[in-house]
């Protein structure tokens, strides 16, 4: 079992009055992660709302027989799935508004869209929502030595960073993870959102895995799944919600020749995104490394940032003739900028046109040797 950043963040909040709304993929730990707070001392009563007699009694809306349920010897009470309950939202908010409700509530859900929308209005000013990403690389090093990490890199660029998939044997994981790249990773969607053709939503990931690190046309995305611009652009709206992939916008305000509107899109982690192309082959017969550790970098200094509580705001940024950076990060009126390079050998220059015009904190190039400075 893996220590989990954010747990350190959720038990800042646990004596708040504030319901704890923990979202994230499938599969990435949300449920050991309460079994992990429950395990540190906390009277926890873990209620899985896929059970019909917890749905049912949760939907009821009887303060009664709700409190029966949570039990009065627990002081905190996780409900697991709850994106399966219809109208969450009005029940958590009737839970918080009644004074006879003393417990801390956590719910936890496996799409963000769903169990947002379901909260949102009702909930104003009584959640707190975190997001649980898979592994970081910061939560693996507590397990290993940094030599060992530096041995498991290429496994984990390969096969991702998934908490039930990254301890198995090579072709266990293949298999796990072809088998949740396939519906069961976007069981939501098609059960919320209604996706008439979900061999459009799987061509328009195999579309983004093959791109990932370059500009993405909306257009051409189109094009290449026989479908409208409209859709893809609710298709990838919906991904980002359910934490398959995220997109960086470009930084742009002043230079004349900048990309102002463009976008990059990356997975939030590589084993699905070479499961969606059912390629699991060494990184020295790869033609893709460049891209992939772009998206792996990129990711993890996500991650990083997020567990940090720092309200950093990223972007790439690049201009028409071609100079580029890999990474902007802004924050608190600072830029700081990365470039990700797999090949330690190979040097990178912050561009001066970028620098003359703004000014940097820190330029900073990542390889395979020093990559434990996304940690930081």
């Amino acid at each position: 079992m893996y220590q989990r950043d954010i747990i350190k963040i959720i038990n800042k909040w646990l004596a708040s009055p504030e319901i704890i709304i923990l979202i994230g993929a499938r599969q990435v730990g949300k449920s050991t992660l309460i079994e992990m707070l429950a395990k540190s001392g906390n009277k926890i009563n873990i209620l899985n709302c896929e059970n019909p007699i917890v749905a049912d009694i949760l939907k009821s809306k009887n303060i009664n027989d709700i409190l029966s349920l949570f039990g009065e010897q627990n002081d905190i009470v996780a409900l697991d799935e709850a994106q399966d309950i219809p109208e969450i939202g009005k029940i958590l908010k009737l839970l918080y508004d009644d004074k006879r409700v003393k417990h801390k509530i956590i719910a936890t859900g496996s799409s963000s869209f769903e169990l947002s929308n379901k909260t949102g209005e009702p909930l104003t000013g009584r959640n707190l929502k975190f997001k649980l990403y898979p592994l970081s690389i910061s939560e693996i090093s507590y397990n290993l030595q940094w030599l060992e990490m530096l041995e498991s890199l290429s496994s984990l660029l390969i096969y991702g960073t998934y908490p039930g998939i990254i301890d198995l044997p090579a072709d266990k994981k293949k298999k796990k993870l072809l088998t949740l790249s396939g519906d069961y990773l976007f069981k939501d969607i098609y059960k919320f959102e209604q996706v008439r053709n979900p061999e459009v939503l799987r061509k328009l990931l195999k579309a983004l895995a093959l791109q990932i690190g370059n500009l993405v046309s909306i257009n051409e995305l189109a094009s290449l799944c026989s479908t409208s611009t409209i859709t893809v652009e609710r298709y990838l709206d919906l991904l980002e919600k359910s934490f398959v992939i995220f997109k960086l916008g470009s930084f742009s305000k002043n230079l004349r020749n900048e990309l102002k509107k463009s976008r990059k899109y990356y997975f939030f982690d590589l084993g699905i995104r070479n499961a969606l192309l059912n390629n699991f082959i060494p990184l020295e017969e790869r033609t893709d490394i460049g891209g992939m550790w772009e998206n792996f970098c990129i990711a993890e200094y996500m991650k990083t940032i997020e567990y940090a509580e720092r309200n950093a705001n990223l972007y790439f940024w690049r201009t028409y003739d071609g100079a580029e950076i890999d990474l902007i990060e802004e924050y608190e009126g600072k830029l700081y900028a990365f470039e990700f390079k797999w090949n330690e050998k190979k040097k990178a220059t912050l561009p001066k046109s970028f620098s003359e015009k703004y000014g940097v904190e820190a330029f900073v190039t990542i390889n395979r040797r020093n990559f434990n400075m996304l940690m930081k």
